[in-house]
């Protein structure tokens, strides 16, 4: 038996136990006559002491390394120095003999929760780095996350059902990751952005409740909470209009509060329409845990020759409560910060509230007068500060709601411990594109527009469509948009109007989505569904804002295994096999 208990599980009731510990030395401390090993395992850390009356056993100790993997047999003691950091921190173990079951060579960084080691090393070593702490404790949580999952769904009736990952490529949207058939020269298989046709397949089939924490494929650009492979909650259900959908998964949500976090929501989740949150936060994702709304000044501040203000199409702005006190330097730093190219504003106005009077870098063309009037409308009061952006609306509302979420960082509004969920609705069907003179949907082309905007999907002039709205929902948590759903189109009539609305050819809508065309010809059920990003949820859950620490092997943002060291290179003899043409045989 290598052990008869793990690291994290005695205490000063097992004083006097012999017990056998197995696990990694993550430091050996000698202390006069005294050796002491602290052994780790999963499940936490015990302290080892080897006295002067175990020559033997002390022999041993003395050539063990850290990282060494060894089985520890003593008796459970009550310790002298009692360390409350720890959860066996009362007890050690006196040890009466001590096995090497495998040495190790020396670490390239410390394996502790405050490593010595930086992020690429620690990436190509990733199996070193989840031993660390920080990492056992993600990896735990999402482990607990996807089991609360499975048991909420199949305990109100739905079935987890798996799709296949080798899928036909429909590349709208994002780009594919594709895969060489051998067997079907010159073919390719896709892997699947999402299950999406398979879980509305499945409606159809009258499998009425489905579930799937599924792997899913997106070849795009990286950022900290994107991955090219993340995991889902898929999920799909018949009979049911948006808000059946809604009150189904705000229950998940709900209960992923409480029994993971210990966090109880007994009222409803707020909701927000798309407009409602361009217009005062300017994200489609609002973090609402603080407050600090956009305003509307256009009006307010045009015609009293500011050419800035004159000429935008858009001025809005923020009242950051308490702030009037910024000195010149910060605010030509807050300033320079908005010009940078994530931003995209070109400068920065600002109206400070003083006490004894009001200051502003537009004092040239406004009275404190005309200004105080601006302030008292948009509820600034004496010691606050007013932030002011100017130019194309669509533009710069994104610049002010990115401005506002800078605000809430550097005042310390977004506390990762405060959880705000929201559900966004009412989002535009489709988007316009100037370049490619077409529509794109703005979620994917089987969301059905809102029953009241059938007669507007319906038409053929271009402004009736872009007011179209569709049957869609998002869900937010803290700023970050963590779910996203609708209700799917089920009438094959409305589905062929969509295709057709994309710019499809009735021939390339066969070719690509011909099976649930010719699917929903059988009796499709009205159905709808939802998607949670689980990497997401589990970040956010933990206390994050990456999702590479709740990854077990995750890639870089250049898409790469630094660990693997891939994508690499396939031999000569596999390109032939796929029907590939070799870069070397190209160069020859």
């Amino acid at each position: 038996m290598y052990r008869t208990h793990t690291c994290g599980e005695l205490r000063l009731a097992n004083a006097g136990q012999t017990v056998t510990l197995a696990g990694w030395v993550q430091r050996v401390r000698k202390m006069g006559s005294l050796n002491f090993i602290d052994l780790r395992d999963r499940y936490g850390i015990t302290q080892l002491v080897a006295d002067e009356h175990s020559a033997e056993v002390n022999a041993l100790v003395e050539k063990l390394g850290r990282e060494y993997v060894i089985a520890a047999t003593g008796v459970v003691a009550e310790r002298q120095s009692k360390n409350n950091k720890i959860a066996t921190g009362d007890i050690e173990i006196k040890l009466t003999d001590v096995k090497v079951l495998n040495a190790a060579v020396v670490p390239p960084f410390t394996i502790e929760d405050n490593t010595d080691g930086g992020e690429e090393i620690r990436a190509q070593y990733r199996y070193l780095d989840l031993r660390r702490g920080p990492l056992k404790r993600a990896i735990e949580l999402r482990h607990k996350m996807a089991h609360e999952v499975r048991n909420h769904l199949s305990n109100i009736g739905f079935l987890e059902i798996e799709t296949p990952y080798l899928i036909k490529s429909t590349p709208e949207g994002a780009r594919d990751f594709v895969v060489p058939s051998r067997m079907n020269p010159g073919e390719f298989y896709a892997l699947p952005q999402s299950p999406q046709t398979f879980k509305q397949l499945l409606m159809v089939a009258g499998y009425d409740k489905y579930f799937q924490i599924v792997r899913c494929f997106r070849d795009e650009d990286l950022r900290a909470d994107r991955q090219p492979e993340f995991t889902q909650i898929d999920c799909e259900m018949s009979f049911v209009e948006r808000e059946d959908v809604i009150q189904t998964f705000e229950g998940l949500a709900k209960h992923l509060f409480k029994s993971v976090l210990g966090k109880e929501f007994t009222e409803a989740f707020p909701r927000m329409s798309y407009a409602d949150a361009m217009e005062y936060y300017g994200s489609d994702k609002p973090d609402i845990r603080f407050d600090m709304k956009m305003n509307t000044v256009t009006d307010m501040l045009q015609g009293n020759g500011f050419s800035v203000f004159d000429e935008a199409e858009y001025i809005g702005a923020i009242v950051v409560k308490g702030c009037a006190g910024y000195t010149r330097k910060q605010l030509d730093e807050i300033t320079e910060w908005v010009k940078r190219p994530q931003v995209g504003a070109k400068g920065l106005v600002y109206i400070k509230l003083n006490a004894d009077g009001i200051k502003s870098s537009i004092d040239k063309f406004y009275t404190a007068e005309q200004l105080k009037v601006v302030a008292d409308k948009i509820g600034a009061a004496e010691g606050d500060l007013i932030l002011i952006l100017s130019g194309a609306k669509k533009k710069m509302q994104g610049a002010l709601g990115t401005l506002r979420l800078e605000m809430g960082n550097r005042l310390g509004l977004r506390d990762n411990n405060v959880f705000a969920p929201l559900w966004v609705c009412d989002f535009p069907l489709l988007e316009w594109d100037d370049e490619t003179q077409r529509f794109y949907a703005m979620h994917h082309p089987f969301t059905s527009p809102k029953p009241e905007d059938m007669d507007k999907f319906f038409s053929n002039k271009k402004e009736d469509l872009e007011q179209v709205n569709a049957n869609a929902y998002d869900f937010v948590l803290n700023g970050t948009e963590v779910g996203g759903g609708s209700i799917r189109i089920h009438d094959s009539k409305v589905q062929e109007r969509m295709f057709e609305v994309l710019g499809f050819s009735k021939e390339d809508a066969d070719y690509r989505f011909g099976f649930i065309i010719n699917a929903f010809k059988y009796g499709a059920p009205p159905h709808g569904g939802l998607a949670f990003g689980f990497d997401r949820f589990c970040s956010l859950f933990g206390g994050q804002e990456t999702i590479r620490d709740f990854i077990a092997f995750p890639k870089n943002n250049m898409g790469r295994d630094v660990m693997l060291d891939a994508p690499s290179r396939i031999d000569n003899a596999q390109m032939d096999e796929l029907f590939l043409v070799s870069t070397a045989k190209t160069e020859e």
